[in-house]
C-alpha cells in the first residue's frame, strides 16, 4: 500500500516548489540575481535544462528591474505571453503589455507583404513613445525582425528576453540576438516559450514585489 500524500497549503506550495528547485539543483548553478529567474523558469516548465540553456548579458537582471521600475512597458509576441505576466504587478510600476498579433491591420499588412504577423507586430512594437522590454516566446521571426530593427536604430529595447521555441530559425534567431548590443536573456538551442518568456517577466517584477 501507498503511502498517503501529504496535504500542502495553498499557501505553501510555491515556497515548497522552490525548496525542491533549490535541493535539486544542488549548487549546479551559483547563487546570483540571475538565479530567481533560472528557478522561475525551471518552476514554469519542470525543465531542469534550463539551469545550462538559459544565458544572460552582463547586468541584464538588473538593467531589466531598473527599467521595470521606471514603468518600462513589456512587448509579447503572443497572447498567451501577454496572458501570463502579472500585469497588476506591472501596472503598479506604471507599466503596460503590449501584443499585435491579432490586430486586423497587422493581420492585413502581414498578407499583403507576404511576412508573417509577427515580423509585422515587431514593426507596430517599435512605434510605440516608451521604454519597451520584448518577450519574444513563439516566433522566431518575431525575434529575427525585432534584431534586424535594433540594427537599424529603429528600436532600442531596454531588455529582449529571446526564448521562441521550435524547430525553423529558432536557434539561428537566438543566437542573433546575442551579437546585438542589447541586454538580453536567451534560451539557447530548440526549447523556450510563451509560459518561458512569462515566467521570465514575473520573475523581474517579483524582484520589485507583488
Amino acid at each position: 500500500m501507498s503511502e498517503p500524500i501529504k496535504t500542502v497549503r495553498p499557501m505553501d506550495i510555491e515556497r515548497r516548489s522552490f525548496e525542491i528547485i533549490t535541493e535539486e539543483l544542488d549548487g549546479r548553478i551559483p547563487e546570483n540575481e540571475n538565479a530567481p529567474v533560472i528557478k522561475r523558469v525551471i518552476h514554469t516548465t519542470a525543465d531542469f535544462d534550463y539551469a545550462d540553456n538559459l544565458v544572460f548579458s552582463p547586468n541584464a537582471v538588473m538593467l531589466g528591474t531598473q527599467a521595470l521600475a521606471h514603468g518600462c512597458h513589456i512587448v509579447t509576441d503572443t497572447q498567451m505571453a501577454k496572458s501570463g505576466i502579472n500585469k497588476a504587478a506591472l501596472e503598479r510600476l506604471g507599466g503596460e503589455v503590449h501584443c499585435f498579433m491579432s490586430d486586423p491591420d497587422v493581420a492585413a499588412e502581414a498578407k499583403a507583404r507576404d511576412v508573417t504577423r509577427a515580423a509585422v507586430s515587431m514593426e507596430r512594437a517599435a512605434a510605440l513613445k516608451v521604454p519597451c522590454i520584448f518577450a519574444i516566446g513563439n516566433a522566431p521571426t518575431a525575434l529575427l525582425r525585432l534584431c534586424e530593427l535594433i540594427a537599424e536604430g529603429a528600436v532600442s529595447p531596454a531588455l529582449v528576453i529571446g526564448v521562441p521555441v521550435g524547430f525553423v530559425n529558432v536557434v539561428e534567431s537566438k543566437e542573433r540576438l546575442l551579437e546585438t548590443p542589447v541586454p538580453s536573456i536567451v534560451a539557447r538551442g530548440r526549447k523556450g516559450g510563451s509560459n518561458v518568456a512569462a515566467a521570465i517577466c514575473n520573475a523581474l517584477l517579483y524582484r520589485l514585489g507583488r
